[in-house]
């Protein structure tokens, strides 16, 4: 393995990379090609990498040893979300209070939640003085040959690129250009997420909230260095929304709808939703596929293998699976018939593994009665009491999500065969 600060000496062939999409799968693999001696391009939809807000995500185990090999672990962990506690409201009677790493100790043991936009930021910085990068763009159109893929844009001019890769998320453009309609591979799971951004009216300081009703729930959690407060609301529905993904207006009138019913803050809530500049709305779904390369296209993170938006573990695979992809396309020497088959066999077993953790998470997350919310309030009021031993036997969340969520926490960062392999490389 390349130390940080050691540079490569690798004769590599298929250098020209074109990386679809410079979010956290997207950031993470443009680093590790350009410190194995590719030269990769990102192109990203957005004007630009946006400086702060998002939901909130966790890093795991692994994932957070793959920010640590970048360099920025400090910078990452002074960026965490710092909300420690956590309260579950019980209308009219005393909120449930946890400590919000009694929830994580069953995953791993290394943890760093923190704002999504705010690690997007963090993960793009190392690169940003190295990596072209091309915003306020994306892909029209993909031809392939045996030497390389043509490359259409939407604004730029045509380009020619040895590679290309897709990070471009739940939606992905190259994913519809190189395998297919979106469906043939989306899975809906039953229900719809929101986020957004809302004044902290409720002067949360370090806690999260969280209100629970049949088929919906609302979190409230602070964020620390802007000051203000972000509101998360996860529903279930048994058929899909037909909407336009573009649309913010319809997207925020079909929130309004679900939670027409009210309860607890709801209502205030929504009263900040017209006003929210940070918005954000879609489908619990999973990319379920067989294959996630073909030829000289491959994708990563949510394009290829989403488990599941908000609730699935999504952030901490994209980062460990795009390191795996930069260190198996530069111990195959950029073959990338090579490199693509070992990337897909590094990550298989964990990406089949994840997909048991969107619907089982969805289950305790959304309660589908009012049985399930008093019987889960039950083992949030009796769980801090036990010892430290038993806490794994008596969980808030369900076996096959525990299980799916130490597979990525634990995903290996190399083995014996990469190791040699790179060696060798590295001495040739």
């Amino acid at each position: 393995m390349v130390e940080q600060n050691q540079e490569p000496q690798m004769s590599i062939e298929n250098t020209e990379i074109l990386v679809s999409g410079a979010g956290v799968a997207g950031s993470v693999l443009a680093y590790w090609l350009e410190r194995y001696g590719f030269n990769p391009t990102v192109v990203e939809l957005a004007p630009t990498i946006r400086k702060a807000g998002g939901h909130a995500v966790d890093l795991w185990g692994s994932a957070v040893d793959v920010v640590e090999r970048m360099g920025i672990l400090p910078e990452v962990e002074a960026a965490r979300t710092r909300n420690d506690a956590s309260s579950l409201i019980r209308p009219g009677k005393p909120p449930i209070d946890m400590d919000v790493g009694e929830l994580a100790v069953e995953f791993s043991d290394r943890v760093v939640e923190i704002p999504r936009d705010e690690l997007t930021r963090l993960l793009y910085r190392p690169t940003s003085n190295d990596v072209e990068y091309i915003f306020g763009d994306s892909i029209a159109a993909l031809e392939e040959d045996a030497d390389g893929v043509r490359v259409a844009f939407q604004r730029s001019a045509p380009r020619r690129f040895d590679l290309v890769v897709g990070a471009d998320g739940l939606h992905s453009r190259v994913r519809r250009l190189a395998f297919g309609t979106e469906e043939r591979f989306r899975r809906y799971l039953g229900g719809y997420i929101a986020v957004y951004t809302v004044p902290n009216f409720l002067g949360l300081d370090g806690r999260i909230l969280t209100y629970s009703a049949v088929d919906r729930t609302v979190v409230v959690y602070p964020v620390w260095k802007s000051g203000d407060a972000r509101a998360l609301f996860m529903f279930r529905r048994a058929e899909e929304l037909d909407y336009d993904h573009h649309d913010v207006q319809q997207q925020k009138r079909l929130l309004r709808g679900a939670y027409a019913a009210g309860g607890w803050e709801v209502p205030r809530l929504l009263e900040y939703l017209e006003g929210t500049e940070a918005f954000y709305f879609d489908s619990i779904s999973q990319i379920r596929m067989d294959a996630f390369s073909r030829g000289r296209v491959a994708l990563v993170g949510d394009a290829g293998y989403a488990p599941g938006a908000g609730v699935g573990g999504g952030t901490s695979l994209a980062v460990v699976a795009a390191y795996v992809l930069g260190r198996e396309l530069a111990a195959a020497g950029g073959d990338h018939a090579a490199g693509f088959r070992n990337y897909e066999d590094a990550i298989r077993d964990t990406v089949a593994r994840s997909r048991a953790i969107g619907p089982a998470l969805l289950k305790t997350l959304i309660p589908t009665s009012r049985a399930q919310i008093w019987l889960g309030m039950q083992v949030a009021r009796l769980l801090p009491r036990l010892p430290k031993r038993l806490k794994r036997s008596i969980s808030l969340f369900p076996r096959e999500a525990v299980q799916g969520l130490h597979t990525i926490a634990s995903l290996p960062l190399e083995d014996d065969r990469t190791k040699a392999t790179m060696k060798a490389r590295q001495e040739s």
